[in-house]
């Protein structure tokens, strides 16, 4: 696919959860139809999908049928098994690409991968046996976090090792092996950033955010993060290195722990859309998903510039997502929920998003009490 995707075409999306659905709405905006492809019937992306596929990733006579039906392919999340995009690259463009998509869903590979970029680090170390836990925690002291490779997010998969003693219970807990010990960072704050690549080449970055987590999972994203410029654009140069050095064409997210002398260390990244940039779909004239989707589709890459500033607060679990209709009524607060069926404890249910006059946020004392309530 050398020019756009003209309108009318088709984006296949490997994954039905919320990121598929928003990229599904964004993609509806500039006249594309999305087909989604997904194990579960009544997935949040399936709703609104043009079409549909059930099926396994893992079969190949769905997937070569679904190849036929799209004219690119992209993902929504980063556990779709990496043999899936081995079967439907030969049959059609897959973005952000089969690269990405492996270094994307395992630690140990991010690790490396970052160290090439010369993106600093924490100190981490591969563990694939009881002995290696020892050797680790000699290496690296406690605390420690010990994590599965693979699989893991929003604190599954995980154990903090803050004794000799936690070490046999978390051994035994964590799986698939290897795993990986990593140093605990005594971080000031998390923030992130977005970058675009589109398939030009041609990057550009959201403004870095703030996020404040409760029991591992995203609680709130403030944008722009009240840091140093400096400390800002560090951020958003970190994860333009990262997006040219994997050459994807779609999105990245970087995570990265803010220490208290300014610098950052890079802890995690995602090549798809991210939580954290929740707020960009209405603080921004070219939200992350349109953003995502233009690059997968061949479109130009506009200016990410933000024209408020913004507060997202995560709708988690059957207590958050009550709040609902007092959301829906409060003025300045853009509301998305996610037509999930069933309300559960630490399920993503929707966000709201509190959106405030550019650079109020500077002088609004902590922005947490400007979240959506």
């Amino acid at each position: 696919m050398t020019s756009p995707l003209a309108p009318g075409s088709t984006i296949g999306i490997l994954g039905g959860g919320q990121l598929g659905r928003m990229s599904a709405l964004a993609a509806a905006r500039l006249g594309y139809r999305c087909h989604v492809y997904a194990p579960e019937a009544d997935s949040p992306g399936m709703q609104v999908a043009a079409a549909r596929s059930v099926a396994g990733y893992e079969d190949a006579a769905a997937l070569s049928a679904f190849a036929a039906a799209v004219d690119v392919v992209t993902f929504e999340f980063e556990n779709v098994p990496a043999a899936t995009l081995d079967i439907l690259a030969p049959l059609v463009p897959c973005r952000p690409g089969v690269e990405a998509l492996r270094i994307g869903q395992d630690r140990l590979l991010e690790k490396r991968f970052f160290d090439s970029a010369g993106l600093p680090v924490g100190p981490w170390r591969e563990v694939a046996s009881r002995a290696d836990l020892e050797a680790a925690v000699a290496a690296l002291g406690l605390p420690a976090v010990l994590k599965t490779t693979r699989l893991g997010y929003d604190g599954r998969g995980q154990a903090v090792l803050r004794a000799p003693e936690d070490l046999d219970p978390a051994w035994e807990r964590l799986a698939p092996r290897p795993l990986i010990l990593e140093a605990f960072i005594p971080f000031e704050r998390e923030i992130s950033a977005i970058a675009a690549r589109g398939a030009d080449g041609a990057v550009v970055t959201f403004d870095a955010t703030e996020n404040r987590h409760h029991h591992h999972i995203l609680d709130l994203s403030i944008a722009p993060a009240q840091v140093p410029a400096e400390v800002a654009s560090a951020a958003r140069a970190h994860v333009a290195r990262l997006a040219d050095g994997l050459g994807l064409v779609g999105l990245l997210a970087l995570e990265m722990f803010l220490l208290p002398d300014g610098r950052l260390l890079a802890n995690e990244m995602a090549p798809r859309p991210h939580n954290s940039g929740h707020w960009t779909m209405d603080a921004c004239l070219c939200g992350q998903f349109e953003m995502h989707v233009r690059a997968v589709a061949g479109l130009p890459l506009p200016d990410p510039a933000r024209h408020h500033d913004a507060v997202m607060k995560n709708l988690v679990g059957p207590e958050s997502y009550a709040r609902w209709p007092d959301l829906a009524a409060q003025p300045g607060v853009a509301l998305h929920l996610y037509g999930k069926s069933e309300a559960r404890d630490g399920r993503k249910l929707g966000h709201a998003t509190r959106l405030l006059a550019k650079g109020s946020l500077a002088s609004a004392g902590d922005p947490a009490a400007l979240a959506p309530v």
